[in-house]
């Protein structure tokens, strides 16, 4: 109830006690109570009509705001249905719209087809690499046993190549793998030759040969005899002297039985020793390189050297013959496996992979709407 309606209520309520007061005087009032009670009536009645009134207005006024927010509500709801009349008429027919998600499923399909073959392709593309790394490690291995007989990095090289092949897990490899198995225990079966000891101690016999004494020795003077010194009257000491001149032009051998040998000069015996060295460094050569008739061939020669033209008396000359011997017993070159079942077995397995990966791969179905 609103603020305008209590002054009413509150002149309502003494018109009712004085209309009851009426009633309950006697009938000795007469009119003027009558009179009274109808005057009060009326104005009950008016100030009840009044109340009305007021509670109608109220009232009317109340819904007409509701009907305005209504009206407004039906105009916004008048726009939205418009647009949405406009953006179906955008829209395409039922027909259109079942093609449409025909081919959408369509293009998911060759989508997840595409993804697929990008995947396989990737995979394959690196696994391809890395059989192609297992190939080139076993040309380079088989290279170093061909060239160099060198063992142990060959030994090193298949067992990458291994490695690799085992990295795949492919059941399709084991064919591969097995020959690859075989070739290195047939490499760890092979000794490796100590080329480079050899090398080193036929250097250290090389440095040597400067020192070597030739065959004939220049004969020194005895320590402690003085001819000069000797007295004049003496045969003994002018004999020794008589000795020691001729010796610088003759020389008494007492074992006849020897061949006789020519009397080295300076320059001739520098000739020998660089012969000899020539000898060494060419035994040098064909020890890193695995020439086993060469290594045999040199050595020879620097034997046949130091034994005709120097002394085999002196301890150094029969320490570095002793040496020689010992080297031409050590082996220079080994048999090497055969590389080539291994190479071409992991050749054949490369190309069986790129004949799986070149498959075309079969589309999925698209699913219909």
């Amino acid at each position: 109830m609103s603020e305008a309606d209590l002054p009413v209520e509150s002149s309502v309520e003494p018109q009712r006690e004085a209309v009851t007061e009426a009633l309950m005087q006697p009938r000795s009032g007469g009119a003027l109570a009558l009179l009274a009670m109808l005057l009060a009536l009326l104005a009950l009645g008016a100030t009840g009509w009044s109340f009305w009134q007021q509670q109608q207005l109220a009232a009317s006024s109340t819904l007409q705001a509701q009907l305005d927010q209504l009206r407004v509500e039906l105009s916004e709801r008048d726009a939205t249905t418009k647009t949405l009349h406009s953006r179906f008429a955008d829209y395409a027919q039922a027909s259109e719209v079942a093609g449409q998600q025909q081919l959408l499923a369509q293009l998911q399909g060759n989508q997840q087809a595409l993804e697929q073959r990008v995947s396989r392709v990737l995979g394959g593309t690196r696994q391809g690499w890395r059989l192609a790394e297992a190939e080139h490690l076993l040309r380079l291995a088989s290279l170093r046993l061909a060239a160099l007989q060198d063992i142990n990095s060959a030994l090193v090289l298949v067992e990458g190549a291994s490695e690799i092949l085992r990295e795949q897990d492919d059941p399709d490899a084991f064919a591969t793998r097995q020959q690859i198995a075989s070739l290195l225990q047939a490499l760890r079966g092979v000794d490796q030759p100590d080329r480079s000891g050899l090398f080193l101690q036929l250097g250290a016999l090389r440095e040597q040969t400067p020192n070597l004494q030739p065959l004939t020795p220049v004969f020194a003077k005895q320590a402690g005899v003085n001819v000069d010194s000797a007295a004049e009257g003496d045969g003994s000491s002018r004999l020794a002297q008589w000795r020691e001149q001729l010796s610088q032009y003759f020389r008494i051998q007492l074992h006849a039985g020897q061949d006789v040998r020519p009397l080295l000069a300076g320059v001739q015996l520098d000739q020998v020793r660089l012969a000899l060295n020539l000898s060494l460094e060419q035994a040098q050569w064909a020890a890193l390189n695995a020439e086993a008739k060469v290594y045999l061939m040199a050595l020879g020669q620097a034997q046949t050297i130091l034994q005709g033209a120097f002394q085999q008396d002196n301890s150094q000359s029969r320490a570095m013959l002793a040496s020689l011997e010992q080297l031409a017993t050590q082996p220079v070159s080994v048999s090497v496996p055969d590389m080539q079942p291994a190479l071409g077995a992991l050749q054949a397995y490369i190309v069986r992979r790129q004949q799986i990966e070149e498959q075309p791969v079969a589309p999925a179905a698209g699913k219909q709407p």
